[in-house]
């Protein structure tokens, strides 16, 4: 916002009083602004610039990423905070410009989204110049990629939880609009108090069918499909654990679940690691939406194994799991390494195939495979890999990997990949792009990227999620995003009347 459109909004505040003496007290308070803002705007456009021939170094750093048509504005500020002034001027290769000044370059949206869309397939070229102590430094101009690719998602959803261990504060489950900054709950634990809130899992991004669980007192595991919200048990004696690491079959009657004893322990020497979680035991299932049962097999329910994090591939034919030797735990937590397999499953029957093939073979590799994301398409599955376990969040080793599912072969993402951890991955309905939750930033906070895949299977440089003021919101925002996925369309829901539902602890299941 500039001084005169400032001063305008001042001086309007002051003649809508009605009563004459506070009205002269404002006038006084609107011209006393008027000045200071009046001084400002001396020097709030660039002269005297003193041109130089490197990239400006601005948060987020969005130099030649690729995004799609009705992003949110890339707003931006400089990284060195010592500039205080930011202008900035955008012009799209097959036409129209925009321009912001200001502490950060907040984009108009409507204009923003216009000269995405007329842009399309091309690219904007920004030029900023920023000022630092009454001196303007003009910079070399960079570009951003109009990609000809749809995102084809309304938006995102995800958990936003404090990175504790033991303890939890507030925490909830939100959805947010990626063609502007609007971010609504849908459920968040101040409604359920003392619950913890996870893992809302939609059916390749369908905002009608999603399961969520809620632990605690009032534990449950909550399924909606067909307008109706079904709460299970939290922790169900029959499985000997609860249900957790869901994921959709494509006819959306049948869910995959594990079932895990998860049990955590505490580094005193590794700076960088402070915690493990690890599980004593886990089992994979697949639960019957419409006849309420589970379906167990021997072949992903073993005693020596730990079979994990299940996932359905786009046709329905096949069950991707994780699965690792049982060790000793605590003293062996490191020797768990994960394979990748999959089994066949028979959507008319409910049943498994009668071989598991391993894809992926922890024992060749030496390393741990955990949260296998096929594409949409059926063409790749993304994986994370670590050195040992399957709990990446707290790995700084942990890297996405890629599959293809047509050659069989694998390899990491370098082009998105950091010093430190990245995990939970999911794709767009179209398969087109993918998010994925990074700890590059700080090490301590998990933020959300995003990223598109094209023909090669080449990924282009990842960009983080456009926030109004990112540098301030990222700054102040002292939660973790987790387990996020798209949504093609908003979710709606009657949080209060569920919240009601989750504490009279009637459970189908």
């Amino acid at each position: 916002m500039d001084g005169c459109v400032t001063i305008t909004y001042t001086r309007r505040i002051a003649y809508s009083i009605k009563d004459m003496k506070m009205k002269e007290q404002f006038k006084t308070i609107g011209w006393t602004l008027l000045m200071m803002l009046g001084l400002c705007a001396c020097s709030s456009r660039p002269e005297n610039v003193n041109r130089v021939e490197t990239l400006p170094e601005i948060y987020p750093d969005y130099t030649g990423v690729t995004i799609p048509v009705g992003l949110a504005p890339l707003n931006f500020s400089m990284a060195d905070e010592d500039y205080t002034t930011i202008d900035v001027e955008v012009k799209g290769s097959k036409g129209g410009n925009m321009h912001a000044n200001g502490a950060y370059a907040d984009f108009d949206i409507d204009e923003w989204h216009q000269l995405l869309e007329q842009n399309k397939g091309g690219e904007l070229t920004f030029a900023v110049c920023a000022e630092k102590n009454g001196q303007w430094t003009g910079f070399r101009d960079f570009t951003v990629n109009v990609s000809n690719k749809p995102l084809d998602a309304w938006g995102v959803t995800y958990r936003r939880v404090p990175p504790t261990y033991e303890m939890f504060g507030q925490m909830g489950l939100y959805q947010r609009d990626l063609s502007n900054f609007e971010e609504t709950p849908l459920l968040v634990n101040t409604q359920t108090p003392g619950q913890c809130l996870n893992c809302h899992t939609p059916n390749r991004t369908n905002p009608d069918q999603y399961v969520f669980h809620v632990r605690g007192e009032h534990g449950a595991t909550a399924i909606s499909r067909n307008n109706h919200i079904e709460l299970l048990k939290a922790k169900n004696e029959f499985l000997g654990g609860s249900m957790v690491y869901p994921y959709w079959h494509p006819n959306g009657r049948y869910c995959a679940f594990s079932t895990n004893k998860t049990s955590q322990m505490f580094h005193t020497n590794k700076k960088h690691k402070p915690t493990e979680v690890y599980d004593s035991s886990s089992d994979v299932f697949v639960y019957d939406c419409e006849t309420n049962t589970v379906l167990c097999d021997s072949l992903i329910m073993t005693k020596q194994w730990a079979e994990n994090t299940p996932a359905f591939s786009p046709d329905g034919k096949w069950l991707y799991f994780t699965t690792a030797l049982q060790q000793e735990y605590p003293n062996d937590y490191d020797k768990e390494k994960y394979s990748l397999c999959r089994v066949s499953f028979d959507e008319t029957t409910g049943k498994l195939g009668q071989q598991v093939d391993t894809l992926i073979n922890a024992q060749k590799t030496d390393k741990s495979v955990s949260w296998p994301r096929p594409s949409y398409d059926g063409r790749y599955l993304m994986f994370t890999q670590t050195d040992y376990g399957y709990f990446t969040i707290w790995h700084p080793e942990a890297d996405l990997w890629l599959l293809d599912l047509e050659t069989g072969e694998t390899r990491p993402m370098t082009e998105v990949n950091s010093e430190r951890a990245e995990s939970f991955h999911n794709w767009s309905a179209n398969s087109q792009w993918f998010l994925f939750t990074s700890r590059r930033e700080n090490g301590l906070y998990t933020q959300l990227y995003f990223s598109s895949i094209n023909e090669q299977g080449k990924a282009n440089k990842p960009f983080l999620l456009p926030q109004r003021n990112p540098r301030q919101y990222y700054r102040r925002l002292m939660y973790s995003f987790n387990t996020p996925d798209f949504a093609s369309r908003p979710i709606k829901r009657d949080t209060r009347g569920l919240a009601d539902r989750i504490l009279k602890d009637d459970r189908s299941f």
